[in-house]
């Protein structure tokens, strides 16, 4: 839904001190942090087009064992919207650079995501998650990231060729 595209859209009004730091975040500057959501959902709501999705950029930080913020919503009390979106952050940010860690292997972050099935995370969402084969989310990620039928180094003298069918290649480079 459109709240999922501006999930973040509140994080303009954080300090970039904070959004920026290398090191982990003081329990002040967190809390700093989780205002982002309310001033997201403040600036969203607005917008009677957008309004429906006004509530995925309120809650998409609310955990399924209700220990989330802002309100410690928990299970079903959670919009199914920011239930599904909340495992599709996490797998973005896991596998993202960040300023303060390297980017995880996606099979690193899809473990950590079944670790959290039942506490961060709605069961049923984890499962319909983890029966998307690897190979989908390999495809998705060369979409999104414009790299489809492109050659991308691997390593010394070998790239792999992903063609336009999620198909891959080893092939010589000069």
């Amino acid at each position: 839904t459109r709240g999922a595209y501006l999930h973040d859209i509140g994080k303009i009004g954080i300090p970039d001190a904070i959004l920026l730091k290398k090191g982990k975040l003081s329990p002040q500057e967190r809390a700093v942090m989780q205002v982002h959501v309310e001033i997201g959902y403040d600036l969203i709501k607005r917008a009677a087009f957008m309004a429906p999705g006004a509530e995925i950029v309120l809650t998409h930080h609310e955990r399924y064992d209700g220990m989330g913020y802002p309100r410690g919503l928990k299970a079903e009390e959670i919009p199914l919207g920011a239930r599904v979106f909340a495992v599709a952050d996490t797998l973005d940010a896991m596998t993202s650079e960040r300023p303060y860690r390297r980017a995880l292997p996606f099979s690193v972050a899809r473990a950590e995501i079944i670790c959290e099935s039942g506490r961060q995370f709605d069961p049923n969402v984890v499962q319909a998650f983890v029966s998307i084969p690897e190979r989908v989310w390999e495809n998705i990620l060369l979409e999104v990231s414009g790299l489809r039928g492109k050659t991308i180094p691997d390593i010394p003298k070998l790239s792999v060729i992903w063609h336009r069918w999620g198909r891959r290649h080893a092939a010589s480079s000069p």
